[in-house]
Formats: C-alpha cells, structure tokens, sequence
C-alpha cells in the first residue's frame, strides 16, 4: 500500500478539504481511484460526521467509495492544519485512505487499525516527520510493517 507513488513529502495546502483533493488527484493518477471528485466526496461526507483529526499532529481521512478501484494509503507531511483534531492540536501527517465499496465492510476498519498501532509510538512519527526523502519514508513504513 505504501509504494513511492502513495508518499508526497511534501504538500504545501493549508485547508484540509484542498488537502484531501490533493491526495485524492494523486490517487487517480495513481490508478487506485478512476473518478477523484466522487472519492472526494465519500471523504468529505465521512469527515462531516466528526473529524478524523486523531490527535498527535495526524489526520486519517478516509473514504469507501465506488470510484476507488482497489484499497490504498495516500500519505503526505503538511504544515499545522487545523483539522478540528480531537485534542485540539494542528495536523503535520495525513494518511489518506481509499477502499471501494465493494470490499467486505471491514478493509478500511483493518487499516485504520493496523495505522493506528503504528502511529501510537512516539519514534515512528518522529521518525516520518525528520525524513528526508520519500526513500526514507517508505524505509520507515517498511521497517514498521505497513508495506
């Protein structure tokens, strides 16, 4: 899920809507998702029931849509967005997720789990956000078991 081509270092925006379009463009020419504004739009509607602001500087949009071909994980470092987190803190990562409506309920719910692990520890986002490369970045993911 974490190849070079799902990893923007990083993504200038300041607003979190243009973030998750951003992601979401990326997507498409990536060939997970033949249709960006429907996606956008699962993601937008799923972040207008409660953020997805986690808390420690990360944001999980996510979305379950028919214009996603297959489940990814788009990832960028961007520079504190408001994103209305849950502990009130500003957003330096955003793990974008994608799976099609098709999949069994629970593709995304596995996700979100398996990112939520990871993101707990301390040295892992310290690890992403000194990066240097997206190299590194997929070193990192790697290391920790998400590709």
């Amino acid at each position: 899920m974490f190849n070079q081509e799902a990893i923007i270092l990083n993504c200038a925006l300041r607003d979190k809507e243009e973030i998750i379009r951003f992601l979401a463009d990326h997507a498409q020419k990536a060939g997970y998702v033949n249709d960006s504004k429907t996606y956008v739009q699962a993601v937008l509607d799923r972040e207008s029931e409660y953020s997805t602001g986690v808390g420690m500087g990360v944001a999980i949009p996510h979305g379950k849509s028919i214009a996603v071909n297959e489940a990814f994980v788009m990832f960028t470092r961007v520079q504190d967005v408001d994103w209305n987190s849950l502990d009130g803190t500003t957003v330096d990562l955003v793990f974008q997720i994608g799976v099609p409506e098709t999949d069994a309920g629970d593709e995304h719910l596995r996700i979100l789990a398996l990112l939520a692990r990871k993101l707990m520890k301390d040295e892992f986002r310290a690890a992403i956000r000194n990066a240097n490369s997206v190299e590194s970045v997929q070193s990192i993911f790697t290391e920790y078991g998400l590709v």
